[in-house]
């Protein structure tokens, strides 16, 4: 574990175990959500940061000093970096972490950060029956992941470049193609698919994650939204999404379900989601982002998996 080492984590908590066993170099965190809201090719330009600054602030109460301090000090002390003999990505599975871990590849890129870049991304691990974060990992596996980190070579490098500047252009359709692609990045893929299944269902103007939190409802016996948002957590497969994002997303499908004798049921246009017999686009429509593209533009087609345009 040598010591002229930069390690970039995605949030607070892999920070909190690289300190806790030792481990030698300097950190970076990268405390950002680029899987929701507006963004712009270039990171941390003024515009990058406005369009973020505003979209956090209306959407999260996060204000403008917060996002300074948290987030653009952090990509200061990363523009000011050099002479490091590898920088060290910890990034998890997820659509979350991918969104962002492309976001500081393309970063160091357009910063002409050359020095050898390796990813540490958790996952499927051996014996484990469920996806696991970097966090939950045991001491033992956490160390054998750093061990068994993936050098990014470059062509790696160009792979994640591009799907950022697709993801930052309003070009869905073309992020789509790339879930056929093969790559070094074991979990793209089904991060991408996941991005794709976050647009409107073109028969109920529900996406995926929206209409399993109903599923959700559905199956169990959930007695407040706060027990809804822990189902949420734990069967939301490649998302990723935190608390914040959840409780959020939750509040928006307020029309579909009610309180009745203690527990969450759906009401009728909640039956018609699952059923499929109702389009809710209209009454859902807003000015969501998912970095270049505008949600409700596109419509995803769930029997043939394409994108459309919606008008």
């Amino acid at each position: 574990m040598n010591s002229n080492t930069l390690h970039i984590t995605n949030g607070d908590m892999v920070l909190k175990r690289l300190d806790a066993l030792n481990f030698n170099g300097d950190r970076i965190v990268w405390r950002e959500m680029l899987c929701e809201g507006p963004t712009v090719e270039e990171v941390g330009s003024e515009q990058f940061i406005e369009a973020r600054k505003h979209f956090l602030k209306e959407n999260y109460n996060i204000t403008e000093a917060d996002y300074e301090d948290k987030f653009v000090s952090e990509l200061n002390k990363l523009a000011a970096i050099n002479g490091y003999e590898k920088i060290v990505l910890w990034f998890e599975f997820d659509l979350f972490c991918h969104v962002n871990m492309l976001a500081a590849i393309s970063y160091l890129i357009q910063n002409k950060k050359i020095m050898p870049i390796y990813v540490v991304c958790s996952g499927w691990v051996d014996g484990e029956l469920q996806l696991k974060g970097l966090s939950e990992l045991t001491d033992e596996q956490f160390i054998k992941h750093y061990e068994n980190k993936l050098k990014l070579a470059p062509e790696d490098l160009a792979v994640a470049h591009h799907i950022w500047q697709l993801y930052c252009d309003e070009k869905p359709i073309e992020l789509k193609a790339e879930i056929t692609k093969s790559s070094n990045f074991k979990y793209l893929s089904s991060c991408l698919r996941a991005h794709v299944e976050r647009f409107p269902n073109s028969k109920t103007g529900l996406n995926t994650l929206e209409t399993n939190i109903l599923k959700l409802i559905d199956l169990h016996e959930v007695s407040s939204t706060h027990q809804l948002c822990g189902y949420v957590l734990k069967y939301q497969g490649y998302y990723g999404y935190g608390d914040m994002q959840i409780e959020r997303m939750i509040k928006a499908l307020k029309p579909f379900f009610k309180m009745k004798e203690g527990k969450l049921v759906l009401n009728t246009k909640g039956q018609a989601v699952l059923e499929g017999s109702q389009n809710f686009y209209e009454t859902l429509k807003d000015e969501s982002f998912y970095g270049g593209t505008q949600k409700y533009d596109f419509l995803y087609n769930s029997n043939n998996h394409e994108l459309v345009r919606s008008h």
